[in-house]
């Protein structure tokens, strides 16, 4: 069972508000169902009242119960492996996949599949064995799992301490004036809508969170655009992108909906490249994943167009 402890140091406010706004890992639905179990406790006593208000050094702590493990089952889901040895797997995962089980989503997934592949003795917990950084549903590309637990314990310290290193390419829309830039914008859930991330101050529970960005290509009223994260919060480019005002094409949640004249499985974002060390030579790795085709194909149509205007 997990601890969390905080001190409240912001105005007044709602008990379930609070720790949703400082707790953007936990659903607000996860949190009142905690206070309902009477897990959470303000100032040494249990507090079951998610309506309870919360003062200015108040001290809250909640206790978190294991998940009960979901009973997964092995899928012979084919698998694009990039890399592969006794102590990891490299993936090209593709658009629309799953990476780990759910609620509404308890089969079909990336972790379904590596259970028909390879033996994951519960590395990292039964419902997330080996996986150590995860993917959007509809983002595609590379991503990196362990098969042993040293493997998993030593991915997750290259990703926390950013000694590995992930790089994206995504077309967005708009044209950026500049050829480079860091976005430094720490993120958050948003204040209306609980299944969408946003840029929050860190004092509203916002987390600090890191993108550099580069022009790849200028498609006239698009961009080709490379990123790397230095930090690895939820949604992080798109967030990042629609924050400077360059949202991520096909991005059904931070691009409004806009329409480019491709049908696209997903947004237009694909983790390009991997690269870490080994967790027993400590070689370096680097895995480029293929760009998939709705991708190469939505480039096609814009630099046609691009130079259909160019030439007009």
């Amino acid at each position: 069972m997990d601890s969390i402890a905080l001190q409240v140091e912001a105005p007044a406010d709602r008990l379930d508000r609070y720790l949703a706004d400082h707790l953007p890992d936990l659903t607000r639905s996860r949190i009142q169902k905690l206070i309902e179990q009477g897990q959470v406790m303000v100032n040494g006593t249990v507090c079951d009242s998610k309506k309870a208000i919360v003062q200015v050094g108040d001290r809250i702590s909640l206790s978190i119960p294991e998940t009960v493990p979901l009973a997964l089952q092995a899928e012979a889901i084919p698998l694009d492996i990039l890399y592969e040895d006794g102590q990891l797997l490299i993936l090209n995962k593709p658009i629309g996949l799953v990476v780990h089980p759910a609620p509404g989503h308890e089969e079909g997934t990336l972790v379904n599949a590596l259970l028909a592949h390879c033996e994951l003795p519960g590395i990292g917990g039964v419902q997330r064995p080996g996986i150590v950084h995860r993917l959007d549903k509809d983002t595609s590309g590379a991503i990196a799992i362990a098969k042993t637990d040293l493997a998993h314990q030593h991915l997750q310290a290259q990703f926390k301490s950013k000694t590995a290193r992930r790089e994206y390419l995504a077309i967005v829309y708009g044209a950026p004036t500049a050829a480079s830039g860091t976005v430094d914008a720490p993120i958050g859930r948003h204040s209306g809508d609980r299944k969408k991330m946003a840029v929050v101050s860190e004092s509203h529970g916002g987390r600090r969170a890191v993108t550099h960005w580069q022009v790849e290509e200028r498609l006239g009223n698009y961009t080709l655009m490379r990123f790397q994260l230095e930090t690895g919060r939820t949604h992080q480019i798109r967030v990042h992108s629609a924050h400077i005002g360059h949202p991520v094409v096909g991005d059904p949640v931070y691009s409004a909906g806009r329409s480019v004249g491709v049908n696209l499985p997903g947004q237009a974002l694909h983790a390009w490249k991997l690269r870490l060390q080994h967790p027993l030579t400590e070689e370096w790795i680097e895995a480029i994943a293929p760009i998939p085709p709705s991708f190469t194909k939505l480039l096609e149509v814009l630099r046609k167009r691009a130079l259909s205007q160019v030439s007009h």
